[in-house]
């Protein structure tokens, strides 16, 4: 459910893209009118709309000006916007993601924050978190929800290479590593799921919209459960 929603705002992007922004703020609301808009414009199937990429607070929408102008763009959007509901119930998928909490940054952490291990793990796996995004790299989903007492800034040398499954704290934000990256982000476990296969026809098992927690385990089981897949 959520309240009144604040209006619409556009804004060019180069000759063949236009974003709307939804809001100032991050909120859960905001995403799911951003979600609702996406819906919308699949249903669509305008071939002057050629893809959309939605973020925290905006959603933009990519179209062939051949076909289309800005203004034609911002209408098609507009009334999509118009039909969605004052109140919005939106179903999310509950996922659960198995953490080995023995990252190279954890004492970083730690020793930043004020809090003992165990404190990190209880607070960071207490939470249940909502996919924001996916960005930056495939299936690199941005999550909200993370207690503020575990913001840690980046480390101020990003690495050339983070292991796939690792998961990171930057700022206020945390998050796992799909694919092997180069990444800034304070890592404090892994996981040993699979949590993207580009030969799937669902390669990523993380979507905008998703309720995750993180469970822990131990190093016995992380072992036993390495390469598993995330459909398996």
């Amino acid at each position: 459910m959520m309240n009144k929603p604040e209006s619409v705002s556009y804004y060019p992007l180069g000759d063949a893209a236009v974003v709307a922004v939804f809001s100032e703020a991050i909120s859960e609301q905001v995403n799911h009118r951003i979600r609702l808009v996406g819906a919308g414009l699949d249903k669509l199937e305008n071939p002057a709309i050629l893809e959309y990429v939605p973020a925290f607070t905006t959603i933009t929408v990519y179209y062939n000006p051949l076909s289309i102008d800005f203004a034609g763009v911002v209408e098609q959007i507009q009334r999509i916007v118009t039909a969605l509901p004052e109140e919005i119930h939106f179903s999310s998928a509950n996922k659960v993601i198995p953490i080995w909490y023995d990252g190279p940054d954890l004492d970083e952490v730690m020793d930043y924050t004020g809090l003992s291990k165990e404190e990190v793990v209880r607070l960071h796996s207490d939470n249940e978190y909502i996919v924001y995004m996916i960005g930056f790299a495939p299936g690199f989903a941005y999550l909200g929800g993370m207690d503020s007492r575990l913001s840690t800034p980046r480390k101020p040398t990003p690495r050339l290479k983070i292991e796939p499954g690792s998961v990171g704290i930057a700022g206020a934000q945390t998050g796992i590593y799909p694919i092997e990256t180069p990444g800034g982000w304070q890592i404090i476990g892994k996981t040993p799921v699979r949590l993207f296969d580009s030969t799937k026809e669902i390669p990523s098992f993380l979507a905008a919209g998703d309720r995750l927690r993180f469970d822990p385990i131990s190093k016995a089981e992380y072992l036993r459960m390495k390469g598993a897949d995330y459909g398996d």
